[in-house]
């Protein structure tokens, strides 16, 4: 039987990858508890620019992360696999361990079993939170208010080390702490997250994007956002996530067909159907 620790008032944190997520982790972890925080980056400008903001302590090395309670990894999910396998040897009894990746299923899958039998625990995690730009210097101390935190921790993970990461992310402003397992994560952020980035890319390639200034409003901004994106992240996250992306594109293209052949076919009864449903739905979303 593993010893599950108590969630301290304050603690050593470590966060590797200090870009939107884990700049914007370190720069919370700040401004909500009194943790000191070791941070880690390859790009030693990024370093230097945690320290002077104060978003770090010190730069994390091998003697700092062994006396580390929480360990926060926010690096690709590739990246996030092989830190933690070449880093496991060096975590203290009864750290907890939680990556920031954007699936679940692949990373959980292969950094679970690294865990059993351990004296540290791990639980995937992914914070709902982000922007349309990346690197440190876009982090904010309050990107995740009231935003969702989700957990995927093994089943019949111990209660008392559930509440203790609930209880963490709640401390840092997050309004709710989500468990469910990774297959459902990877289900919902296909939809949720994955496709909306996947239409906005598709959408701002239409010629006439280059002259909507003057034509367009809130909608074009709205559907445009997300197309501004890391094309090396998303890739390995969409292919991380490709047989459940998948069903969510051809899920759209059937939808859209509906569209198109009313407008096609001059059906303005089947083209009114379409958007009531539509509208009824979005308002039941809001209730």
């Amino acid at each position: 039987m593993r010893r599950q620790g108590k969630d301290r008032r304050q603690m050593n944190t470590a966060i590797i990858g200090l870009g939107l997520i884990g700049g914007s982790l370190a720069r919370t972890i700040k401004v909500h508890r009194k943790d000191t925080v070791y941070g880690a980056d390859l790009n030693q400008d990024t370093i230097r620019q945690a320290l002077f903001m104060q978003a770090i302590d010190g730069e994390l090395d091998d003697e700092k992360l062994k006396t580390c309670d929480m360990i926060l990894v926010a690096l690709y999910p590739e990246d996030i696999i092989t830190w933690i396998t070449g880093h496991r040897h060096l975590f203290r009894e009864d750290a907890l361990v939680i990556d920031c990746g954007g699936v679940k299923r692949r990373i959980v899958d292969a950094v679970m079993p690294l865990a059993e039998g351990q004296a540290w625990h791990y639980i995937g995690g992914h914070p709902m939170a982000g922007r349309e730009f990346s690197g440190f210097k876009y982090a904010k101390d309050d990107l995740f208010d009231r935003a969702s935190m989700i957990l995927t921790p093994r089943e019949g993970e111990d209660l008392f080390l559930l509440q203790r990461a609930r209880e963490y992310f709640l401390s840092l402003g997050f309004r709710r702490v989500q468990f469910t397992t990774p297959d459902k994560h990877d289900e919902m952020i296909a939809f949720t997250s994955q496709l909306a980035h996947v239409v906005s890319s598709a959408y701002v390639k239409c010629p006439l994007a280059q002259a909507h200034r003057g034509f367009s409003a809130g909608s074009f901004a709205d559907m445009t956002r997300v197309a501004k994106l890391s094309e090396d992240m998303w890739t390995e996250l969409f292919f991380d996530n490709r047989e459940k992306l998948l069903d969510e594109v051809d899920g759209l293209i059937d939808r859209l067909v509906q569209y198109r052949d009313a407008l096609r076919d001059e059906d303005r009864e089947s083209m009114r159907s379409l958007l009531r449903e539509g509208r009824e739905i979005k308002e039941s979303l809001e209730e």
